[in-house]
């Protein structure tokens, strides 16, 4: 059978298992569900703007007229939505997946009130199910969640991780099931297969790039697929926004700078930039403690303007236009080998016309890392890239030419397959959660 082609049911276990695979994602999530009949359909969510199966990761709160620090809140679209109509006025969180693993965060400030990641999780979840409407409204007793294979961060803390997320899907007062998130992805591939092949799959996701290598059987086998080895970098979608930001963006707000100490003249340390490398990190910076740091900063700075620019960027919360834009280049240079990255607000306007040569020479160390990662799947999977009878691109990074080009390079063209980037982890989490055995899926240890 031709990948693409319409599937058969991948389940061979019980008829009559009823699942949800959650697919929480750094950038987007999206929910499946399994009926028991072997198949499994994706949700869509209400929106401002339609319906859609992406629900996006962002979080927005604003003051409430009742109790002294009550906090009103959205998610997905609807927090872009309201976060658009009064930006002054909210607090806009992305991207807070990357902090799971982090013992560093301990909780964001959002005026008067301070909140755990748990927390957000939970305010999230909510807003999730209620977006999903009828779908949702009696969720299935199994639920399967994926995770990363390994988290952001430079020291990532999977016991951590695992704790919040048990703590933030408790929500749901049903027991959960971890799975990685690239063998959900491998599973749903299954379903258009018809031969035994060996796959690998490489999942792009917002914080981390997960690749885990399967063997999959003749459909009617049980089990279905058998995972072989795995392996994850934290290092994806995020990881090239920054690289734009610190080309384009960072020289404008006083990156390579300086500043007078006494009688000398001193660089700007690169720690005052670090939180611009993580979306998640930016939309906490509005507070008092570093809009005061940033003060004393530019009284110091030889160019006191572009510390100013940085201030401004973070009091008027222009962390999600920046965003936007530099997704927008990405999108383009994906499609085009010339595009302008064009930033336009009261404070800080920038056009530039960028290359996808540029942008490629900027990302290359990370793709080095990501090739590396892959070697390290396939080791553990103790196969060489001859023994890959197909190679499943999924997540947003996976468009990236350059990206696609690291596999077709290793693997051949005719190897490479894509499809379902950003539901295709939901999807097979759904499938899997309808197996009798599903032990044999979970996570049950926390290595990094």
């Amino acid at each position: 059978m031709t990948p693409g082609a319409s599937p058969p049911p991948a389940h061979i276990g019980s008829a009559s298992i009823r699942s949800a695979g959650i697919d929480f994602g750094t950038t987007n999530s999206v929910v499946a569900l399994g009926d028991g009949d072997g198949a499994a359909r994706m949700v869509d969510f209400a929106a401002p703007d339609g319906t859609g199966s992406v629900f996006r990761s962002a979080l927005c709160f604003w003051q409430d007229d009742g109790p002294r620090g009550a906090l009103a809140h959205e998610a997905g679209p609807w927090a872009i939505a309201e976060f658009l109509d009064f930006p002054q006025g909210s607090r806009f969180l992305q991207s807070f997946k990357s902090v799971a693993a982090n013992p560093l965060f301990e909780s964001a400030p959002l005026f008067e009130r301070r909140m755990r990641f748990e927390e957000l999780g939970q305010v999230f979840l909510r807003h999730l199910i209620g977006h999903g409407g009828e779908a949702l409204a009696n969720l299935p007793e199994r639920i399967v969640v994926g995770r990363p294979v390994r988290y952001v961060g430079a020291r990532p803390d999977p016991a951590l991780a695992r704790t919040r997320y048990d703590a933030m899907f408790a929500l749901l007062e049903r027991e959960v099931h971890y799975v990685y998130e690239p063998i959900g992805a491998a599973y749903s591939f299954a379903a258009r297969l018809t031969e035994p092949a060996t796959l690998l799959v490489a999942d792009f996701g917002g914080g981390t790039s997960d690749f885990s290598v399967v063997r999959v059987a003749a459909p009617g086998s049980t089990p279905r697929c058998t995972p072989l080895g795995s392996a994850g970098v934290g290092i994806a979608g995020d990881r090239f926004d920054f690289r734009i930001m610190d080309k384009l963006v960072l020289p404008m707000l006083g990156k390579g700078g300086t500043y007078r100490s006494f009688d000398k003249v001193l660089e700007i340390p690169d720690g005052h930039f670090a939180d611009f490398a993580d979306w998640s990190r930016l939309a906490l910076l509005r507070n008092r403690r570093t809009l005061e740091e940033l003060a004393r900063l530019q009284r110091a700075a030889t160019d006191t303007a572009a510390i100013g620019r940085m201030i401004a960027v973070v009091e008027n919360e222009l962390g999600y236009p920046l965003y936007d834009a530099v997704g927008g280049l990405k999108r383009a240079l994906s499609q085009d080998e010339v595009a302008t990255f064009r930033f336009d607000s009261a404070d800080l306007s920038i056009a530039a016309e960028v290359t996808r040569a540029d942008f490629e020479s900027w990302i290359a160390p990370d793709l080095a890392r990501i090739a590396q990662t892959v070697d390290l799947a396939l080791a553990r999977a103790g196969l060489g890239a001859e023994a890959i009878d197909h190679v499943f691109l999924t997540g947003g990074s996976s468009l990236i030419p350059a990206v696609r080009a690291l596999f077709t390079r290793r693997f051949g063209d005719a190897r490479i397959d894509s499809g379902g980037e950003l539901t295709s982890i939901a999807h097979g989490l759904a499938l899997i959660g309808q197996e009798d055995n599903l032990a044999a899926w979970t996570v049950e240890d926390e290595m990094a």
